[in-house]
């Protein structure tokens, strides 16, 4: 009998745990801080390249895990390989600029070619989760949140302890991580490759099959939707921290995890809300969260009102719980077994992917023409720049609410199995 077999359901869930802990920290010490890191080494115009970069490793990713990893390599040998490459890399890349900017391009570059070793590692950490645990429902979910309090981990270390938001040191502790989690990688259960000897089909891999759900009205209302929130969305991930900056508030990547520490409550209470809510009203209320978010950071921007921008960071956890779990549900619920994957990965390849590769290219040039100055002026223009993702999310949210029509299986309650399938496709934080 082999050492994983042996292992009692608590040793694997503990070491599972560690590996998601270390999987999240990873992300969570330079995505949230590295746009005020840019700003402080002359790179401000170009940070939505740095948001950018996610979504196009988004995109790529299937193609690493569907012809290569899933099908030739044991999985915990796969993310060994990424995350050391990519914490070397990570590390690296705050060395190639200087105070006045030059050695962006290549900054960015690196920042891309981390990602692209980082994506797939989100599908593998859940492989290896899956094919280890014998209840998955119950232990699922309970493994899964220690990624989101590795991310909040995360951020207090680099923002609160080492006041390291603008400083290099946060690529440090991200690309340290890294290396160590693929060195502890080697050290997890045994995960043969799922798909070994199966033919490869790119139609599988982006999930084509799932195309024909579109034909039903709400479905496709329900797609669209998704995507186009993600453009308004985009300015949360990318602008948030660096307008938590300019509102003179202390540690901005700390107070940002706030928005995680939320994360957690509603999605332990999401299957009573569903219960009474159903599926377009917790949709609804998603999208509803996202307006009065921006709304808040649009009227307490001019005088940095702390309340309501904090109070925006708060409604993360509506804000993702509601609407992308919720959606990651519905999916579920609509999507038959032989295209139920394909169908979650196409949702994550037009929001993950599309929609926020769009939003932060868009986002990122309005940024650049709007917000202007220093000190109150520039203040005043983050008022400008917040209202239109404001608006865009409203004018969404109400199409929505007219077009989509909820189907009677979408309705009724959402089980705790339901959460844990769901939590289980989650890509961003």
């Amino acid at each position: 009998m082999s050492s994983e077999q042996s292992s009692s359901p608590l040793s694997i869930g503990i070491r599972l745990s560690i590996m998601m802990f270390l999987e999240f920290f990873i992300w969570g010490a330079w995505y949230v801080t590295v746009g005020n890191f840019m700003k402080e080494h002359g790179m401000e115009s170009i940070t939505h390249w740095a948001y950018t970069v996610g979504p196009i490793a988004a995109i790529v990713s299937p193609f690493v895990l569907g012809m290569i990893a899933d099908r030739f390599f044991s999985s915990e040998r796969v993310l060994a390989i990424l995350m050391i490459v990519g914490g070397c890399v990570l590390a690296a890349a705050p060395g190639v600029v200087n105070a006045s900017g030059a050695g962006s391009t290549t900054f960015i570059l690196l920042l891309l070619l981390h990602m692209l070793c980082y994506m797939p590692t989100l599908g593998l950490t859940n492989t290896i989760a899956f094919s280890h645990l014998k209840n998955q429902q119950l232990w699922f979910p309970l493994i899964r949140v220690f990624g989101t309090i590795g991310w909040i981990i995360a951020g207090i270390i680099v923002s609160k302890m080492m006041h390291a938001d603008k400083l290099p040191q946060q690529f440090y502790v991200a690309g340290g991580a890294a290396v160590l989690m693929g060195i502890y990688s080697l050290t997890l259960p045994h995960t043969p490759p799922p798909s070994k000897g199966k033919e490869i089909s790119v139609r599988d891999i982006l999930g084509l099959d799932s195309l024909a759900l579109l034909k039903q009205r709400s479905f496709l209302v329900f797609m669209v939707s998704s995507m186009l929130i993600c453009i308004p969305l985009a300015s949360y991930y990318n602008f948030a921290p660096m307008f938590v900056e300019d509102a003179n508030i202390k540690d901005p990547a700390f107070e940002m995890t706030f928005g995680q520490m939320s994360e957690i409550l509603f999605m332990v209470l999401m299957p009573f809300f569903f219960k009474f809510l159903g599926v377009k009203r917790m949709l609804l209320f998603g999208m509803f969260a996202w307006v009065l978010r921006y709304g808040l950071f649009a009227a307490g921007a001019a005088d940095a009102v702390y309340w309501m921008i904090i109070f925006g960071i708060v409604l993360h956890g509506i804000c993702y719980d509601f609407f992308f779990v919720t959606g990651q549900i519905y999916v579920e619920q609509k999507a038959g077994p032989s295209i139920r994957a394909q169908a979650q990965g196409f949702l994550v390849l037009a929001t993950q992917g599309f929609g926020m590769l769009i939003g932060a290219q868009l986002m990122g040039l309005l940024k650049n023409n709007i917000v202007t100055g220093a000190g109150a002026e520039r203040l005043l223009t983050w008022r400008e720049f917040w209202i239109i993702p404001t608006v865009t999310a409203l004018v969404i949210m109400i199409l929505f609410f007219l077009l989509f029509k909820e189907s009677p299986e979408s309705s009724g309650d959402v089980s705790e199995e339901d959460v844990a399938k769901a939590a289980s496709t989650e890509d961003l934080i």
